[in-house]
Formats: C-alpha cells, sequence, structure tokens
C-alpha cells in the first residue's frame, strides 16, 4: 500500500448520534454497536464507551486484555481506539488474539479508527505504560492482500492476516507534526515531504499517526 505523502493535520470528525442506550442492554450486548473502547475521560455520545478503569466514568467497565469481549459476532460498525493499542497486549500472542477478538466482532466494513503516537515522539517514549510501538506496517501486517503480496515478492514479512484468518486494510492515515514543527509546516518554512524525511531521522517530528481500518469480512481471496 503506497500514500502519497501528504500530511493532513485536522480535527476528529464529529461523531453522529444514535439512539444506543448501555442501560438497556444488561449481559452480553448485540448489535449493531459502536464502540469507543480504553474511553478514558474521553467519552463519545453514540458509542459504548468503555475502560478498565473507572475513574473516568464509562458506560461498561472492562479489561480488553480479558477474552472473549461480551459482545456477539458481527455485532460492531464502528470502533475507536484512542491511545489504546500501544498500552495492551505486552505478550504477543495476547496482542494477536486481541485483534482476532476485534475481527470477530466487527461486521463488514466495519471501520476501526486507530491513534496512536509515533515511536519517536517523547509522548510514547516517556510513559513507562507504552509496550510496543504501532506503525503503519504492524497494521499492514493484517491485510491478507499485502501478505499475499510480500510472500510472491520473497518478502520477509509475517503474513499475520493469513495465519490469523483476519483482513484488515488501511483506508486512511494521517500524520499529526509535534508542536513545534507544526508551526513551521503552517509558516510555509518547511513542506510535508521534507517534514516526513525529517521524521525518518529525528525525534519528536510527528506526534501522533491516526489511521482508519477497514474489516473485510469475508475476507479478500
Amino acid at each position: 500500500m503506497q500514500f502519497d505523502g501528504d500530511l493532513r493535520v485536522e480535527c476528529l470528525p464529529a461523531m453522529f448520534k444514535n439512539p444506543f442506550s448501555a442501560a438497556a442492554m444488561p449481559g452480553q450486548r448485540s448489535g449493531p454497536l459502536k464502540l469507543n473502547l480504553g474511553c478514558g475521560h474521553n467519552k463519545l455520545d453514540g458509542y459504548l464507551n468503555v475502560d478498565k478503569y473507572p475513574v473516568g466514568k464509562p458506560d461498561m467497565l472492562m479489561d480488553l486484555e480479558v477474552l472473549p469481549w461480551p459482545f456477539a459476532d458481527n455485532s460492531v460498525t464502528h470502533v475507536t481506539l484512542s491511545h489504546v493499542l500501544e498500552h495492551v497486549g505486552q505478550e504477543a500472542g495476547l496482542f494477536l488474539r486481541m485483534i482476532q477478538e476485534l475481527w470477530r466482532v466487527c461486521t463488514p466494513g466495519a471501520e476501526v479508527s486507530i491513534f496512536v503516537p509515533h515511536p519517536r515522539h517523547d509522548d510514547f517514549i516517556g510513559d513507562p505504560t507504552h509496550v510496543r510501538p504501532i506503525m503503519p506496517a504492524t497494521l499492514q501486517a493484517f491485510d491478507q492482500v499485502l501478505n499475499r503480496e510480500q510472500i510472491a515478492g520473497g518478502y520477509g514479512n509475517t503474513p499475520l492476516g493469513l495465519q490469523l484468518g483476519v483482513d484488515f486494510q488501511i483506508v486512511g492515515l494521517e500524520y499529526v507534526p509535534d508542536t513545534a514543527w507544526k508551526a513551521r509546516l503552517d509558516a510555509g518554512e518547511i513542506g510535508a515531504g521534507q517534514l516526513l524525511d525529517l521524521a525518518r531521522a529525528q525525534n519528536n517530528v510527528i506526534a501522533e499517526f491516526r489511521f482508519t481500518w477497514l474489516a473485510h469480512k469475508p475476507a479478500r481471496g
């Protein structure tokens, strides 16, 4: 998968509301649902806001590392994971099982919004609860079309999509610059392409990745 290199610095889209009520759905929750997993204090209207800790007063207390999740197969149309994936599944096998669980609950065509710190930014490096970097290549490893292309090309990438029976495709990627570099970008002192080149060699250039992941169900042949 290739991206055009353009940098888009945007506000998060306004979340549309629906009449979902967590209180009306005791026990195993069926869909269609929109999940804000690991919500912390950032709760979203129209979503079931889920977190391990009660301090943010989530709609539902749930540890994402405890499997299976209490949601039905093919019941979730949208998932938001905002600064969550870098915190969970320190053991690789658990992380992969969580991706399989995400796949299980997603409807065909479900969209997953993933926001993570850039691993070469102090926001990632300085937090002792961060257990793994999430890069574009990390999420591309679960794309079965790319898996097959890499196998055909003789590359050594681990074809996790094929191995795990999941098929997620990156359909959107935004690079959010660090505040100081954003100011230089806005002032026209540096271009987007130059900024991305610098990010490959320096820390604290890109602060955050914002991905949109699409669940292809059934998996693409």
